[in-house]
């Protein structure tokens, strides 16, 4: 495995689903940038007009505590941390690019992007997916609903001619 697809795979691991949104942490970015929590974040905050609500938004409590119990964090990951943390959508990532200009925020934005990329095309595929299942799945319905059709009008076509005194075969059902 190259270089690039460890840290893209790193990166899909960061990423989860928050408010509807694919979303990373403000420790998790720093981490891969290669900075401190606080100094990602001060730069956040130096350039807050930036950073629309569709870009980047404070966890709550409630959101802090279901994202330990989704990850099995300890709390010990956050220890230390004045506020709750700070995540950022696809496009907050994109904008963080701008506020951070040394080279590693350069190389990791864009296997970032390649990555949201990535989870895009599998989303689309998979709802392609789905689509074509589900037609499959009606044309399948026709086709046995027709099967039975035409078997239940060939038996009453038989069953009259046969003998009714002819031998079944099969289990018999005893009581």
């Amino acid at each position: 495995m190259t270089k690039l697809e460890q840290d893209i795979l790193q990166i899909e691991n960061m990423i989860c689903i928050i408010r509807g949104q694919k979303v990373m942490q403000d420790s998790d970015l720093a981490r891969l940038y290669g900075v401190e929590t606080k100094v990602l974040n001060r730069q956040v905050k130096r350039n807050l007009n930036r950073f629309p609500a569709d870009f980047m938004f404070q966890l709550t409590e409630e959101e802090m505590q279901n994202l330990r119990c989704q990850f099995g964090t300890s709390s010990s990951d956050y220890g230390g941390r004045r506020y709750n943390p700070f995540v950022f959508s696809e496009n907050g990532v994109a904008m963080l690019s701008s506020v951070l200009s040394s080279e590693r925020a350069i190389e990791i934005n864009i296997a970032i992007m390649r990555t949201f990329t990535k989870l895009r095309s599998f989303l689309a595929m998979e709802s392609s997916l789905n689509e074509r299942m589900g037609k499959l799945e009606v044309n399948s319905t026709k086709l046995f609903k027709t099967v039975f059709t035409k078997l239940d009008s060939l038996e009453e076509q038989i069953i009259p001619r046969l003998s009714p005194n002819r031998k079944k075969i099969g289990l018999k059902n005893e009581k």
